[in-house]
């Protein structure tokens, strides 16, 4: 079915100025011009964040690799430097 039916011209830019808006307030959200690298880290930077705010995945981690649960926090905000590793060049315009 055609969206144009479903939604006014003026719902469409409703939403996508809202879209803008969440993408300009989260960088986590991206964006036009965001790159596979940056969404990468982005995704890996959230989810160590998550698993050190959820205490139970902490205690998780730290029995599974028989670690201090200081430890394993430590080893989490290392990566969270470059998940990825370093970023790729980027060609010159």
């Amino acid at each position: 079915m055609d969206k144009s039916i479903l939604f006014g011209m003026g719902d469409r830019y409703n939403i996508h100025s809202q879209l803008e808006h969440l993408q300009s307030k989260y960088i986590g959200t991206g964006h036009a011009d965001t790159t596979k690298f940056e969404w990468l880290v982005n995704q890996h930077r959230d989810s160590f964040a998550s698993y050190m705010g959820h205490f139970d995945l902490l205690n998780f981690f730290a029995i599974s690799e028989n670690e201090a649960k200081a430890r394993v926090r430590f080893n989490l905000m290392e990566k969270m430097l470059q998940p990825c590793g370093p970023p790729p060049e980027k060609p010159e315009d």
